[in-house]
This record gives C-alpha cells, sequence and structure tokens, in this order.
C-alpha cells in the first residue's frame, strides 16, 4: 500500500464536497482516485491507528470501497471492513468500536451517484465544519510518500447491531401486526430481516433485493409518488402499517393501515412521547422544520422542546450538549442518545411499532391527536440570487417575528413559514404551516410570488 496518492483536484472536490457528507456522479466527478486520495486524507487526519468501512449496495460501491481503503492503509492505518451495510450500522459499529467510520452510499440519491459519509469515533459527525473541509484539504495535497502497512480485515457486525435495535423497546410487548416494509432494493433489505426477524410480527419486503440501480422506483420516501406502491400494498393485503426506507435505510417513513403518509414531523411526536416515556422528563430536540406540533407534544409529554437547525451534524452537536435523549427532523431522521446520538430509521420505526402495538388501536387514531396543522410539504424554487430573495421576503413580513437560525423563519401568529437555501443547489426550500389547507395554499401562492 505504499506509494505515492494522487492529489485530488481542487475543481472535483469543489464540486462533490458538501455541508454534511461527500457526494458526486461516478466515476466522472466520484471516482477510484479521487476516493483512495479521500481514504488517505480521513485516515491521516483522524489521528486513528484504525477505521470501520462500509457500503451500500450500488454497483461503484465496490470499486470506491476498495479504493478508499487502499488510501487508508497508505496512511497506516487498518481497516475494519463490514461489507454491505445501512449507514446506521456503520454508525452502530463506530459506536460500538470507539473508532472513526467512512460509509460509501449516496443515500437517496439516483444510480449514477455515489458518496461518503464520514464520523469520528463514538460515531460523532463529521461536516463542513467539523473537519470535512480540513480533509478535503489535506485531500488536495496529496502525499509523495506514504506510511503504508495498514491492514484489512472484514467483521460481521449485523447480528450484534439487530440486537442493539431491539434494546430500543420491550419486545414482550409487540403485537403481531402485519407489515409491509418497501426498502425500495435499498440496504434496508440487507438489514430489516435480521432486526425483525425474531419479532412477532407478520412481515412482508417489497423491492427487497440489492439493486442499485433501483429498478422499481428511485430510493427517495420523502417523495408522495415513491410511496404509492407501499401504500397500494397496505390496502390489498390489510396490513396495520407501512414503512419506506432510503437507500441507506437511516431514514424512514410510514403509512397507516388506510394507506396515507404519515409525515416525519407526526413520527418525530410519536416518538418522542416514546422516548420520555422510556427516559423521563427532559430535552427533546427537533428542527425548526417540524410542524408546530411536535413542540406542543413534547411539552404536554413533560419534555423540553428544543430547536434546532436542519442537518444531522447539528442535532448531534446539540444533542451532546444538552443532553436531549432524542431529536427528529422533518425530513426522516431520527437520532437517539443510546444509538451514540446517530440516526437510524430501524430505530424510529421499531419504537413506532411498540407505541401500535400497545396502543391497540389503528394508527390513524393513534396519530389522529398529533395531527393538527396543514403544511404545505418542501417547496423547491430555483432562484438567480438567493441573498436577495430571503431579503425581499423578510422586508415583505417584517411586521412578524422572524429569526434567522436556518435562512429565514417568519411566525405570523396562526400561520409560520422557513424559507432556507439549499446546501448543495441554487434552490430556496419552503415549509409552511397554517390551520388548514385552504389557508395554506393561500400563503404558499403569496410568498411564490415573491421568488420569482
Amino acid at each position: 500500500m505504499r506509494g505515492p496518492i494522487d492529489p485530488v483536484p481542487a475543481d472535483v472536490l469543489a464540486g462533490i464536497v458538501k455541508a454534511y457528507d461527500i457526494r458526486g456522479i461516478c466515476p466522472d466527478e466520484l471516482g477510484p482516485s479521487a476516493a483512495r486520495g479521500i481514504g488517505y486524507a480521513f485516515a491521516e487526519w483522524s489521528g486513528a491507528t484504525q477505521l470501520v468501512l462500509g457500503r451500500d449496495m450500488r454497483p461503484s460501491g465496490v470499486s470506491l470501497a476498495d479504493a478508499f481503503a487502499s488510501g487508508a492503509q497508505a496512511a497506516g492505518v487498518d481497516v475494519i471492513d463490514i461489507g454491505l451495510a445501512s449507514t446506521d450500522l456503520l454508525y452502530f459499529a463506530s459506536g460500538h468500536l470507539d473508532l472513526p467510520g467512512a460509509m460509501l452510499t449516496a443515500s437517496h440519491n439516483p444510480a449514477a451517484y455515489n458518496g461518503v459519509k464520514l464520523c469520528g469515533p463514538g460515531a460523532a459527525p463529521v461536516g463542513a465544519s467539523s473537519g470535512l473541509a480540513d480533509i478535503a484539504q489535506r485531500a488536495a495535497q496529496g502525499a509523495t510518500s506514504t506510511a503504508g502497512g495498514g491492514q484489512r480485515h472484514s467483521r460481521d457486525l449485523l447480528d450484534m447491531f439487530a440486537i442493539h435495535v431491539r434494546s430500543f423497546v420491550d419486545v414482550e410487548s409487540l403485537a403481531p401486526m402485519r407489515v409491509v416494509a418497501d426498502t425500495a432494493n435499498g440496504m434496508g433489505g440487507h438489514v430489516l430481516p435480521a432486526v425483525f426477524g425474531p419479532l412477532p410480527f407478520e412481515w412482508e419486503l417489497m423491492y427487497g433485493e440489492l439493486d442499485g440501480t433501483f429498478p422499481n422506483h428511485p430510493a427517495d420516501p420523502i417523495q408522495p409518488e415513491n410511496l404509492v406502491d407501499l401504500s397500494e400494498r397496505v390496502l390489498e393485503i390489510g396490513a396495520d402499517i407501512g414503512l419506506a426506507f432510503d437507500g441507506d435505510a437511516d431514514r424512514v417513513f410510514l403509512t397507516d393501515e388506510r394507506g396515507r403518509a404519515v409525515s416525519g414531523s407526526l413520527l418525530t411526536a410519536l416518538v418522542a412521547q416514546a422516548m420520555l416515556r422510556r427516559c423521563g422528563p427532559g430535552p427533546i430536540l427537533h428542527n425548526l422544520i417540524c410542524s408546530r406540533a411536535v413542540p406542543e407534544v413534547i411539552t404536554e409529554a413533560g419534555g423540553q422542546p428544543l430547536r434546532t437547525r436542519v442537518g444531522h451534524s447539528y442535532i448531534k452537536a446539540e444533542m451532546a450538549r444538552t443532553g436531549a435523549a432524542f431529536g427528529g427532523e422533518h425530513s426522516g431522521h431520527y437520532y437517539f442518545a443510546d444509538n451514540y446520538r446517530a440516526d437510524s430509521g430501524l430505530i424510529a420505526a421499531l419504537v413506532a411499532l411498540e407505541q401500535l402495538s400497545t396502543a391497540a388501536v389503528p394508527l390513524s387514531e393513534l396519530l389522529a391527536p398529533l395531527d393538527r396543522y396543514a403544511s404545505s410539504g418542501e417547496i423547491n424554487t430555483r432562484v438567480a440570487d438567493i441573498d436577495e430573495v430571503l431579503r425581499r421576503v423578510s422586508t415583505r413580513f417584517a411586521r412578524y417575528s422572524q429569526d434567522h437560525l436556518d435562512g429565514l423563519t417568519v411566525d405570523a401568529g396562526d400561520w409560520w413559514f422557513n424559507l432556507r437555501p439549499s446546501n448543495t443547489e441554487p434552490l430556496l426550500r419552503l415549509n409552511l404551516e397554517a390551520p388548514d389547507a385552504e389557508a395554506v395554499a393561500e400563503r404558499v401562492s403569496e410568498i411564490r410570488a415573491l421568488l420569482a
């Protein structure tokens, strides 16, 4: 593994290094040479003697993982390769082994993409402000000579991970419900059977074959069109609940027994109730685009709601600072203090199934008290000058309470909205909530007129 490490060109790094991870089209933007350089830079930056490596089912993952491991070994670091994994399995491995980790995945992106999610020992976040910029800078420099000598070992942690996930619920309380899980040919098809195997559910896996070309539908469950097959199957067999996972299976969305999609905010509220019962009163985090119902439910359950920016690095840092037991994002990420503060769609799904089991009512009935407002969903608009548009909108609604924690949030009393820039594209993302659908439509129309 000795020999020079080619510098990763600055223009390549500028295109693939995002706010929270590394992502690009393979091999044009992210190929083996870049992966080797990033592997070397990450290993050197970490200062560790070992790191853990996993990958999803994308065809490009094998060569990228080999190249990344080669780079890390060239830095003299041993690579513990856990092979095919969901991102939450990689985080578990990092936490359990207390080692830095790298997950080769592009999550919900199309098949042409791949990427790298990095974490420090104990699944600590690595983002733009917590090491990723330094790693990119090192990758741009390359190395004329290397330490070499690092070894690569395989290790299977799937069964241990499954036991860990099940530890978040009282298995004896679980009812023999009918569950459909659409894993969209992603890593959920690998990890879900290991978790659900000994449980009393009658469960069915849709699109469980690992196939990174996504032959059935995109692995992006936040988009309603990607829930159609799941909803239809839930209705067809009379299932109690549907679960939809993204490509690397760290996010989950639900459908109820009527086939209707459940928002990430509603699942955040439901899991928050459960975690407060489990852990006792204390802080619970929610990001600023969650429904207003979320902090209301947290308060009613004896918790202290704390509002955060969007993004895993911010949520994990706030969990460490505040000691929060749980944090949720409207986008389907759910973070648990006892999961090394990392997010896990499987844990959130299992907690929801426990709540459904003990409530002994349909999911729609269980969620009805939490579903208090109408929402626009996320509306993306491409704009030429993001800062100018934000100033224009802020001025238009200057009479209302505003803050700039993440983009622009305007609280107009019985309705509110957040308008924030994308981290990767010249887009503004609008999320708006109001008492009813008619009010939502009226307010969305008013704001969109200002974005042109």
